[in-house]
């Protein structure tokens, strides 16, 4: 088995704990706040990831240090959005509207490096915009305000992660790097951070019964300590365009999580803006599963 398809195999186990992750996180609300719950799952995903790994946590250079905050901070940023978004908007929508980072990459990409959007490009961000106003507005195409700032929320989420990947990507080109590494501090980084803010804006505590316990170990130590630190080291062996599709299923995953666990039923026309995004995303990377690397 090649390094690539391992790298992706791997990203694909991630990516369905992702979409579980979001009935998870709507249990885990009902007993603490917004940044408290990622205190919470990322500080416990950075002590297990520290005393199991410890003897890789040495010899760390000022580049390494320097990356983990600055990709720490932007996870600060991505789950303000995520858990805020989820917090004032449905399951479904978030789990759609939050997968839009495979949509945003391209874009920040070309901006960032001067290049028009293709033909392609033009025609997915289309479908990618209409999906979204099927998805998100009323049946008769007014604002719901209900969900507003959740879902505005949950779109600023997906464009931060897109930021997140584009700098990894970069990151883990540099020789003085080491990628390992950077997966966990940014774990801790994200923690002290929400943790801070949870000392501001709420009263933090652990989680107060047992039924709280198992949704948050598994949000911290699958759905965080191990997700971030295997999408870092495995974008060392696929390409960036092999994790656009394979994180474009979370949103698959997220929509059948909700309806069978949540029993969330959408009306026929957000499925139909749910489709349209889904497959946006796929003909966005229609090339490169036709030709794999």
């Amino acid at each position: 088995m090649s390094k690539q398809l391992k790298a992706d195999l791997m990203l694909l186990m991630v990516t369905f704990g992702w979409g579980i992750s979001y009935y998870l996180v709507d249990l885990s609300l009902e007993d603490m706040g917004p940044f408290t719950l990622n205190a919470n799952r990322f500080l416990i995903a950075f002590i297990v990831a520290l005393l199991l790994a410890f003897p890789k946590l040495k010899n760390i250079s000022k580049a390494t240090i320097k990356f983990s905050f600055l990709l720490g901070l932007a996870l600060v940023l991505v789950y303000i959005g995520a858990t805020f978004g989820q917090k004032y908007t449905t399951l479904s929508n978030a789990g759609f509207l939050c997968g839009l980072t495979v949509i945003f990459t391209p874009i920040l990409s070309g901006i960032i490096y001067k290049k028009l959007p293709s033909r392609k490009q033009t025609l997915v961000i289309l479908m990618c915009f209409i999906g979204i106003a099927l998805l998100t507005l009323k049946s008769d195409f007014t604002i719901n305000y209900n969900n507003l700032k959740g879902d505005l929320l949950c779109i600023m989420c997906a464009l931060v992660y897109a930021g997140h990947l584009l700098i990894t990507e970069k990151v883990v080109t540099f020789e003085d790097v080491d990628v390992f590494q950077i997966g966990v501090l940014q774990l801790g980084t994200t923690g002290v951070f929400n943790l801070i803010l949870s000392f501001i804006f709420e009263t933090p505590h652990l989680p107060s019964q047992p039924q709280y316990w198992g949704p948050v170990l598994f949000l911290s130590i699958f759905c965080t300590g191990v997700a971030f630190i295997v999408q870092v080291v495995a974008q060392q062996y696929t390409e960036a365009s092999h994790v656009g599709i394979i994180f474009s299923l979370e949103t698959v995953f997220a929509g059948i999580v909700a309806y069978v666990l949540a029993k969330e039923v959408l009306s026929p026309q957000s499925y139909f803006g749910a489709a349209l995004m889904i497959t946006s995303i796929f003909i966005m990377e229609i090339d490169n599963i036709r030709n794999p690397s």
